[in-house]
């Protein structure tokens, strides 16, 4: 009797207890139907990021606009004479729905399944970028040749180097983890199939897509846990390598000297031609601009203003809060895709979480390359802003990219609320 007395008692005092907390969990008045007390809902984590979307589509439609801005004089220059005034954006609203389309479609494949395929897809974009040299097959533009004619749009094998690049670095890093201190076992193979992609973009050639391509590879093995001691050292001769084929290059070296002094009369006219009427853009847009479409220097004054100056446009139309509003962008986008690729190292899956990183070091060397070359802190190098300037490969695979880093985002929040993948 004294113990069903004293289970008695403890049972009311837990009951006493507990009233309070389940007297909190309900809500006054919300969810009554019939004369009931409903409770209040539990908050649910969103199944996709949402702002990572706005962001990036936010990056596409103001590129959209200013790629039509940059490119609605170019129709009354003889080269581009039977183009009428729309071309140029029409091509890119096209660009855009499919690289959106695609990137729709990149999200629908599970993580696994592009580690599967990784090596696979490396191996097919080599056999891409060795198809450009052949003559008759590749395409060549203002002495390039780099792009392959696929009637609708002319893919660039380099841009999908940089996608494939990053997952196969990844893959390489997961595989080889055990041997990753190593030089011969974890490093060599790595740099051997790097060498390879540069020797074949030094052919066509594109210094450019070589040092983000070699920037993305370095950066995920340092992060994946290669020696210290191998990574500073291998990153010297790399920067040897780099200074080796300038030197061997009259036409880059002619670069170098030009942009060290811009305005001298022989390079203003010559090799820092770009270079000056890129910062006489900067220098009229001041603090906001002269006004979206009003700019000068898109008058057949800068060369690719579309393209590869697109910032100069930005920085001449929008002033300095249109060039800053772009770098808060990116930075936010590549701090984004360190954040995910943490979360998803956290739940062990070690693979997307390179690739996510991989692909915030991606987009962030190439738009501070880009960026840095527009404002003349590095050398004039053809290198295309991220989602913003005009083309058909850049755009399409930096979304494809981008659908990726959001399905690691996705398989991350699937995990967090105890579900499987």
């Amino acid at each position: 009797m004294k113990l069903g007395l004293s289970s008695l008692r403890g049972w009311l005092g837990s009951v006493k207890d507990a009233a309070p907390a389940a007297a909190g969990r309900l809500k006054a008045g919300a969810g009554v139907r019939g004369g009931g007390v409903g409770f209040e809902p539990r908050s649910r984590m969103m199944e996709y990021d949402q702002p990572l979307i706005w962001v990036v589509l936010l990056l596409m439609l103001f590129g959209m606009v200013m790629v039509y801005s940059a490119s609605v004089a170019l129709p009354d220059s003889p080269k581009y004479a039977s183009y009428s005034n729309y071309h140029f954006l029409i091509r890119q609203a096209i660009f855009i729905v499919i690289s959106i389309t695609a990137g729709a479609v990149a999200f629908r494949v599970r993580i696994e399944t592009w580690q599967k395929w990784a090596p696979y897809l490396f191996a097919i974009t080599l056999i891409l970028l060795l198809l450009v040299l052949i003559p008759g097959v590749g395409k060549g533009v203002n002495g390039a040749k780099r792009w392959l004619s696929l009637k609708i749009i002319n893919l660039q094998p380099s841009e999908l180097m940089k996608l494939f690049i990053v997952l196969y670095a990844a893959d390489y890093t997961v595989r080889k983890q055990a041997v990753m201190h190593k030089l011969i076992k974890g490093f060599a193979p790595m740099a051997a199939a790097v060498g390879l992609v540069g020797l074949l973009l030094l052919l066509e050639p594109d210094l450019g897509a070589f040092g983000v391509i070699v920037c993305i590879a370095m950066g995920i093995l340092f992060l994946g846990g290669i020696n210290g001691i191998w990574f500073g050292g291998i990153s010297a001769m790399l920067g040897g390598v780099f200074t080796l084929v300038i030197v061997m290059s009259p036409w880059r070296r002619e670069r170098i000297f030009a942009y060290l002094n811009p305005w001298e009369e022989e390079n203003a006219l010559g090799k820092a031609y770009q270079l000056s009427h890129s910062l006489i853009a900067f220098g009229r847009g001041e603090l906001f601009g002269v006004g979206l479409g009003s700019s000068v220097e898109k008058l057949h004054y800068l060369p690719e203003a579309h393209t590869d100056f697109l910032l100069a446009v930005i920085g001449e139309e929008l002033g300095f809060a249109g060039v800053l509003t772009v770098v808060l962008l990116f930075y936010w986008l590549v701090k984004h895709a360190f954040e995910i690729g943490r979360q998803a190292i956290a739940l062990d899956l070690t693979f997307a979480g390179l690739v996510a990183k991989g692909i915030g070091i991606w987009l962030g060397v190439q738009a501070f390359i880009n960026m840095g070359v527009n404002l003349g802190l590095l050398p004039t190098k053809g290198l295309t802003l991220p989602l913003m300037s005009y083309g058909g490969s850049g755009v399409l695979l930096n979304c494809v990219g981008l659908a990726i880093l959001l399905r690691i985002d996705y398989e991350n929040r699937v995990l967090m609320r105890g579900g499987r993948l």
